[in-house]
C-alpha cells in the first residue's frame, strides 16, 4: 500500500541523508547561539485565522473538529506557534532572543516538485530587537547556512524589500490603502504570472493613470531607494543592503515588487532564489513580523526570522551537487559461526559499545559466506568474525568492508582502529 499522497516514507538510507542535512542546520545557527525549541503540531485554527494568508486558511490547512468540539489545525507554518510560546512567557524570557526549531509542516497542496503537503522546515527566528544589525543577522545566518552545505555566492541571489517602502510608494502615489493587500496580493504571485497578465491585473484594480504610475516606480530597480529621500522604509533598507555587502554577502539584491504571502509581516522581507536554470525557483524566505504578539499580549515583541523547508533545500542541494556523503551508519557488524554461544557475542558486543562504537550482530541463523555476501547492502564499516576461537583468544581479524583489506587485532586494537 501507497503512502498519503504528498508525504513521504523515510526509508533508512533516507533518514540517514535528512540528519545529515539536519546536523548541518543545527551546528550552523547554533555557532550563531541560537536555541532549539519544539511544540505540538496540533493548533487551535483560530491562531492561524487571525495573521496567516487567507489562502492558506481556507485552501491549504488540514482542519478538523476534535472529539471534545474544538476547532483543531495541523500547523501549516510555525511562526504563530513561536509568537505564541514567546508571549506567553515574554516575562521570564531574557531578550534578545534567538530560537529554532526544525518541525514537520502541513499544506494541502498539489504535489510538484519543491512542494509536498508535508515537509520540515528549519525556522530561524529573533526575538527583541528591531535595529539594522538584527534584520542583517537573520539574513547572514540563512547565506552562512547555504554556504555551509559548499554553495557559491553564483549559487544563489537574496532578494529583499521593505513592506513598508512599499506602502510609502502607495502613499506618495495617493493610491488608497484599501488597494494595499490587494495590491501585496498581486505582487506575491506576480512570479507565478505571465507579465501582461500582472499588468492588466494591476490596471484592473488601480484604473489606467495610477497603474502606469505605479508600475514605472516598480520598475526603476534599486534606483527607486534613492528616488525616494523622504521614506524611512528606503534609507532603513540601504542600511541593511550597505551593512550585508559591508559584511561580504555580494548576492543580495533589492527586489520591489517582493512582498512575502503572509498577512504579519511589518518590514524587511527576504527570499533566497536559486540561480540555476534547472532550479529556477524560490527557496525559502522570511521577514519582519514586529506585531504578531498582539494577538496574545497587549505588548508587541519585535521579531524577524526565516523558514527554510527540506524539500526546496535538497532540490537546491542536489542541483548543485552539494547533497552531503554521510559514513557508515554501523561502525561494525559481527559475523558470527553457527556453534557459537550468542549471549557471549551479545556481551562483546556490549562492551564494545560502552566505547561508543556502533555494534551489529547478525543473529540471522545463515552459514557465515551467506552473512558476509551482505556486508555491503548494511552500509557498514568494519566486520570482524567471531567464532570460540576469538572469543577464547582475544584475537580477530578485522575486515574493511569498503577496501577489503584485513587486519589481526585484539579487543583494544578494534576499538582503536574503528573509532
Amino acid at each position: 500500500m501507497e503512502s498519503y499522497k504528498g508525504v513521504r516514507d523515510f526509508y533508512p538510507e533516507d533518514k540517514a541523508l535528512q540528519k545529515r542535512i539536519f546536523k548541518v542546520l543545527r551546528e550552523k545557527v547554533e555557532s550563531w547561539g541560537y536555541e532549539e525549541y519544539d511544540a505540538s503540531p496540533l493548533e487551535p485554527a483560530e491562531l492561524y485565522r487571525k495573521k496567516s494568508s487567507q489562502e492558506i486558511v481556507d485552501e491549504q490547512t488540514y482542519t478538523f473538529t476534535d472529539r471534545g468540539g474544538r476547532e483543531v489545525t495541523l500547523r501549516p507554518e510555525m511562526t504563530p506557534t513561536v509568537a505564541r510560546m514567546i508571549s506567553y512567557k515574554s516575562q521570564e524570557i531574557p531578550f534578545p532572543a534567538r530560537w529554532y526549531s526544525i518541525p514537520n509542516l502541513f499544506r494541502y497542496e498539489k504535489p510538484q516538485r519543491g512542494r509536498l503537503r508535508e515537509h520540515f522546515q528549519l525556522n530561524v527566528d529573533l526575538f527583541g530587537s528591531s535595529g539594522v544589525f538584527a534584520d542583517a543577522e537573520i539574513i547572514n545566518i540563512a547565506s552562512d547556512i547555504l554556504t555551509s552545505f559548499g554553495a557559491k555566492p553564483d549559487m544563489f541571489v537574496i532578494k529583499i524589500n521593505n513592506r513598508g517602502l512599499l506602502d510609502d510608494l502607495l502613499q506618495k502615489l495617493d493610491i488608497k490603502s484599501a488597494y494595499k493587500q490587494p495590491i501585496f496580493r498581486l505582487l506575491d504571485k506576480k512570479e507565478k504570472m505571465k507579465e501582461d497578465d500582472f499588468k492588466k491585473a494591476i490596471v484592473e484594480l488601480l484604473g489606467e493613470e495610477n497603474a502606469k504610475n505605479f508600475l514605472e516606480m516598480l520598475y526603476y530597480g534599486e534606483a527607486l531607494l534613492t528616488m525616494m529621500p523622504e521614506s524611512q522604509s528606503a534609507s532603513y533598507l540601504n542600511k541593511v543592503i550597505d551593512t550585508l555587502r559591508l559584511w561580504g554577502i555580494g548576492n543580495i539584491q533589492f527586489s520591489p515588487t517582493l512582498t512575502r504571502g503572509f498577512d504579519y509581516y511589518t518590514g524587511i522581507v527576504f527570499e533566497v532564489f536559486d540561480t540555476n536554470k534547472e532550479n529556477p525557483r524560490s527557496l525559502f524566505g522570511g521577514g519582519r513580523y514586529d506585531n504578531l504578539t498582539q494577538n496574545f499580549i497587549k505588548t508587541d515583541i519585535a521579531a524577524i526570522g526565516f523558514g527554510m523547508g527540506d524539500v526546496t533545500l535538497k532540490d537546491f542541494l542536489e542541483t548543485h551537487g552539494l547533497v552531503p556523503v554521510g559514513s557508515s551508519i554501523i561502525d561494525l557488524w559481527l559475523a558470527v559461526t553457527p556453534e557459537i554461544d550468542m549471549r557471549e557475542i551479545y556481551l562483546l558486543a556490549q562492551k564494545l559499545r560502552s566505547y561508543g562504537i556502533k555494534v551489529a550482530i547478525d543473529i540471522s541463523g545463515k552459514k557465515l559466506s551467506d552473512q558476509l555476501k551482505l556486508l555491503e547492502k548494511r552500509k557498514t564499516k568494519f566486520v570482524i568474525v567471531v567464532g570460540s576461537l576469538e572469543l577464547s583468544s582475544g584475537n580477530f581479524v578485522l575486515r574493511n568492508v569498503e577496501t577489503r583489506e584485513e587486519k589481526k587485532v585484539s579487543l583494544e586494537e578494534i576499538i582503536e582502529c574503528v573509532k
